[in-house]
């Protein structure tokens, strides 16, 4: 039996509450949090881990290009997917490895990553995975997508069985030499972008695919026009990505149906698309969480991401807090083991210290993490229970 202390100030509960006080773990696992100060490992800010709702960080290969139109950086056949068609697997791969030791040296303990190249996307990705050190501290939703995507996509050879006790059981599923069936087994679901670049009946097919198997079915829409809205709600995604150009009405549909939102505001300002109306998703009652986008255009930390949504929109930082970390991990269907900091959950969790020249004399703790802390003044990374990293 394993146990570690830690005291401080803890960001409580999902209401992220401050509390002077300590956290016992035991096992990996949550076991006490309480009132006072006791003897501990670490002290500081206690917060839970950040969880990172959508990265490409396949564009590792290709950082800082050259300002230009959204669809000639990241649409069909521009300029992202010609780099990524010129790079060869050992450069992707130590590419994406670097990217997730960014991640975790700035305090994000999932993140999720939509995946371009199929099975052998997704293959790479869990090599990169694997060269980080990753399964030791930290983990990954992965979400691929068809090879042949856009506009030549087509299904065919699905067959649906019914099993003697009345159950779906999925067939063949093939386009082409692809194997539908493996993309499914290689990753955690299907990440796909605009629903105008697929025809619709293999959207269809998709998303009805993807909900029988228990998977996270999720695409980007909003981002250039409103236009590839509509159709994206008609799939009833799990989740999507950007909406900057949604309206109200969408977003009644979108709590209607539960599904979820994930912002990525940085990459916004970068792409000159503008911002997504953040205060009316709230305001709706969406599950709204946070993602860094594509690492060619931003690094994958969520200090950085959360301090620009704080100061963007002035939103309470409990709020901004909440979407980095609870949220995202319910938008990822992870809330019951992460995301906040409550008895039974795992211990995934960021100390800050408020002793650093950036942090002393900050007086409210979560308004100093969210607007100000960084990577700099992480005092310990605890994943599962253990220690993985110490600060400075």
């Amino acid at each position: 039996m394993t146990e570690l202390t830690l005291s401080g100030t803890v960001v409580y509960g999902d209401e992220f509450e401050e509390r002077a006080g300590y956290v016992i773990i035991e096992d990996g696992k949550l076991k006490e949090i309480g009132d006072g100060q006791i003897e501990s490992a670490v002290e500081g800010i206690i917060i839970p881990s950040f969880v990172n709702a959508h990265t490409h960080i396949g564009d590792s290969v290709a950082k800082e290009p050259d300002f230009m139109p959204l669809e000639h950086l990241v649409g069909p056949g521009g300029y992202k997917h010609k780099i990524l068609g010129e790079t060869s697997h050992e450069t992707l791969v130590f590419a994406m490895s670097d990217a997730i030791a960014d991640i975790f040296a700035t305090g994000t303990q999932m993140f999720a990553d939509f995946r371009e190249g199929g099975i052998s996307g997704l293959r790479a990705l869990g090599e990169a995975f694997d060269l980080a050190g990753g399964h030791e501290k930290l983990s990954i939703k992965s979400f691929g997508r068809p090879t042949a995507g856009m506009k030549e996509l087509r299904i065919t050879n699905y067959e649906l069985r019914i099993g003697d006790d009345g159950s779906e059981m999925i067939g063949e599923a093939k386009r082409g030499d692809e194997d539908i069936n493996g993309l499914f087994e290689a990753g955690d679901g299907i990440g796909l972008s605009s629903v105008a670049d697929y025809p619709q009946a293999d959207l269809k097919f998709l998303a009805d695919d993807t909900k029988r198997r228990g998977k996270i079915f999720a695409l980007h829409a909003g981002e250039r026009n409103a236009e590839d809205i509509s159709g994206a709600l008609e799939l009833e995604p799990d989740f999507i990505v950007h909406l900057i150009h949604a309206s109200q009405q969408d977003f009644t549909r979108m709590h209607d149906l539960d599904i979820g939102a994930v912002v990525c505001i940085r990459s916004n300002l970068v792409t000159g698309m503008g911002l997504p109306p953040l205060p009316q998703m709230l305001e709706s009652g969406l599950t709204v969480g946070v993602g860094t986008d594509n690492v060619m255009l931003n690094s994958p930390n969520m200090f950085s991401e959360q301090e620009f949504i704080a100061k963007i929109f002035r939103l309470d930082e409990r709020e901004v807090l909440k979407m980095c970390t609870l949220n995202s991990a319910k938008i990822l269907n992870e809330e019951k083991f992460m995301g906040s900091i409550e008895e039974g959950k795992k211990a995934n969790l960021l100390v800050i210290r408020n002793d650093t020249p950036n942090m002393r004399n900050v007086r409210h703790s979560i308004r100093g993490v969210v607007r100000r802390a960084t990577r700099d003044d992480i005092a310990a990374i605890v994943h599962e229970g253990a220690i993985v990293k110490l600060g400075c």
